[in-house]
């Protein structure tokens, strides 16, 4: 197992905007006329699918929205969802500056959907900034559950000592404390900046 610093970080509230969450969903409703009660209902009984790769992002359309007649087409749905994701500057420019170091390795560990994490890696060029990419979609499982974090190490050679676990959500960080890891909850720069300070990491 590798000793050097191993840092995995979530994307969507850490690096960039979320891609697909309730407020840009609720944003989509509004802006299409839809009936966010009847689009949320449809999106949690395919979310697992989505965000696995089992169901592509033609089929998720078509099922959650395309269903019925609409106005507007499957493409200008899709780019709006696209345009959900930004960056969060602040984070994405100093984790920037901490891979070009070379002196840790960097991966994401994330829930997306394939076409979304293509996307995202595509426009704001991850490929320069982390070394690999543990995403749902690819592994076939998500976050919180235990296989996604442990799998995650043993393809990229970690030892949970030596790994550092980022996200913006809480009941993520307690599965990856739970497993041994070291985990952060996301709750702004200066704190991770401090906290990687404390384990010997510093851009």
């Amino acid at each position: 197992m590798s000793e050097v610093p191993t840092l995995f970080f979530d994307v969507g509230g850490v690096i960039l905007t979320n891609a697909w969450d309730t407020a840009a969903r609720k944003r989509a409703a509004e802006a299409f006329g839809l009936d966010y009660a009847e689009f949320q209902k449809r999106h949690e009984m395919l979310k697992t699918a989505f965000e696995t790769g089992r169901l592509g992002l033609d089929g998720y359309i078509h099922k959650t929205v395309f269903h019925r007649s609409r106005p507007f087409s499957p493409e200008d749905f899709q780019a709006f969802m696209y345009t959900q994701s930004q960056p969060l500057d602040e984070a994405f420019d100093w984790i920037r500056a901490l891979a070009a170091q070379g002196r840790y390795r960097l991966f994401t560990l994330n829930n997306e959907s394939r076409e979304l994490h293509e996307y995202r890696v595509r426009t704001f060029r991850l490929h320069t900034v982390f070394t690999g990419f543990f995403t749902s979609c690819y592994l076939g499982e998500v976050k919180p559950d235990e296989a996604i974090y442990l799998n995650a190490l043993g393809i990229a050679g970690c030892s949970r000592r030596q790994a550092i676990f980022i996200d913006d959500r809480a009941l993520n960080v307690e599965s990856a404390l739970t497993l041994g890891l070291n985990a952060l909850q996301y709750q702004g720069l200066d704190a991770l900046r401090a906290y990687l300070r404390d384990h010997g990491i510093e851009a």
